[in-house]
Parts: structure tokens; sequence; C-alpha cells
């Protein structure tokens, strides 16, 4: 989907080049600036064409129209809870039983399938662009960019947080930091061991009974399957995962949700906290957890 950023030279940039402004204070690219040097409009300065070597001066105002996308995923239909959305991102409450990405097991059912339906049915499109995925079988909150420029300025710019049912009782708090390995590159199991990709994953007691514990957890880190891998190895599994070695399978998926994620908008620059309740079954047991 086309999107036209307008950005007014401030006086740290007078007598400068336009590629200096793009590059440094609008935070462009260099690969999305090499785009826009291809359309005649996709550079303007004060409404005009311009180019990247050109001097600008303070009140200058500059303009870059990023193009439409020319690939998407296949659009199919599938319900979406969307909890936001503008010209720039799009923020998806994810249901557990979807998968993110197609692949050969998922072709037509994900996240980027539905997505691509939903824009088209509002004569927009854009690449799926994901800004920190979720696992199928997990839940919660992921925000889409919806032009480069965008995911640009998105990528390690938002916090989650996320709220997790394990087997056994915790109390209090604590940090677990070990570093996570793929022991069989076939397969996408991980576990933790040395050599490993760091990571380093806090968590807080909510509430504990029926033998689990509801915790909230903040990742520092954003390694694949991090959250489940770090509470199996210090012998608390999540419910639900049967991948890391849970025996329930009545759920269907692991208990583990994305509620709350905080951002900062790539383009107005407001910083932004959504918030969205877990799915029915993962509220069924925390209820059981909290006796209510």
């Amino acid at each position: 989907m086309s999107r036209e950023l307008k950005f007014t030279v401030t006086a740290d940039y007078d007598g400068r080049r336009v590629l200096h402004f793009l590059r440094g204070s609008a935070k462009l690219s260099s690969k999305l600036v090499r785009r826009l040097k291809t359309f005649d409009d996709g550079i303007m300065l004060n409404g005009e064409h311009a180019r990247t070597v050109d001097a600008i001066h303070t009140g200058d105002i500059i303009s870059v129209n990023i193009p439409n996308d020319e690939a998407q995923a296949e659009a199919a239909e599938y319900p979406l809870d969307i909890v936001y959305e503008d010209e720039d991102i799009l923020v998806i409450n994810k249901s557990p039983f979807i998968a993110m990405h197609p692949t050969h097991n998922h072709q037509g059912d994900t996240v980027a399938n539905a997505v691509a339906w939903h824009l088209n049915s509002r004569g927009k499109s854009a690449v799926f662009r994901a800004i920190g995925r979720l696992d199928k079988g997990t839940s919660g909150l992921i925000v889409c960019a919806l032009n480069p420029y965008s995911a640009s300025r998105l990528t390690g710019n938002f916090k989650k947080e996320y709220l997790a049912v394990v087997n056994g009782i915790l109390s209090g708090d604590g940090v677990i930091n070990e570093p996570i390995i793929r022991p069989d590159a076939r397969k996408t199991l991980r576990a933790c061991g040395e050599g490993g990709e760091p990571a380093l994953t806090r968590w807080e007691a909510v509430s504990s009974g029926n033998g689990m514990t509801l915790v909230r957890v903040n990742p520092e880190t954003g390694k694949t399957h991090q959250i489940r891998v770090h509470f199996s190895h210090i012998g608390h599994i999540l419910v639900g995962d049967v991948m890391y070695g849970d025996c329930r399978t009545d759920i269907g998926h692991q208990l583990l949700h994305c509620g709350k994620m905080t951002l900062t908008h790539p383009v107005t620059g407001e910083v932004m906290t959504f918030t969205a309740p877990p799915p029915e079954e993962m509220q069924k047991i925390i209820a059981e957890i909290s006796g209510n």
C-alpha cells in the first residue's frame, strides 16, 4: 500500500544534502532510499523531484512516496481480532490455533493469508511484515508493519509482556539466563545448552493452585521458543506444551499469551500500549488456579 511521509528540515541540517536528512533525521534505511530513487515522485523537495545530492535548508519540506508492495501472501478469508489499525501498523490479537506464515504444513490458513484478505477488502495491499512473531499455539498481540519504513522503525522498538500457565508451584520472581541451542537442525525443538544464543527471561508469579502457577513473563531477548524452553529447563513446563513434555493434550496448545505490548509509533513517535485478553480456554484455567 502506498504511503506519503512528509518531513520538515531542521536547522541542524541546513546546507546539507537530501541523503543526509533521509538517512539521519528521517531514519530511512539505505535500501528504501535506493528504491525511492527509482521513482519520479519517490523523493520530493518542496513539491519538486529531488536528487539525494541536492542541498536542503531549514524549513524545507521533504516528501517520500513509498510505493505499493508488489507481492503479498495469497489472500484467504479468516477471522482476525484487530486491536488497532492505521496507515502504518496493524495490531492483532492472534488466535493460538493459527500459524504466522505459510509453510508446507500451512497453506492459506495463516495470519499472513488473513491479513492479505483483510487489506484487500479495503482496497489495500502490503507484504506481510510481522515484527516479533508468535509460535503456532501461542496467542496474543502481534504488530504488522504496513510499509518498509514502519518495519525498519519498529524493529527493536517494542516490548512484550506475556502470561503463561506452568506446571508446579512458583512464588516470587526470578530470572532465567540460559543460552538456547537447536540440537537437531531438522527439527524446530530447542533446548538450553552451552554455545547457544544468549537468552534472558524475567518472570513473576501471579497466583498458584491446582498444581499450576500463573506467571507474568518479560523476555529480554526474542529467541525461538524462548519462554517455553526456559520454563521447561527449570522444571516448570508450560501447561499444554506437548512439544516440551507436558502430557495434557485436551487444551490443544501451550498456555502462553502475549497480553501487553508497548511500542513507539514509527511515524508519529507516540508511545502506544495495547492489551488483549487470553483465549477462553486459558481464562478458564486461570480461574481454576485462583479458585474462582
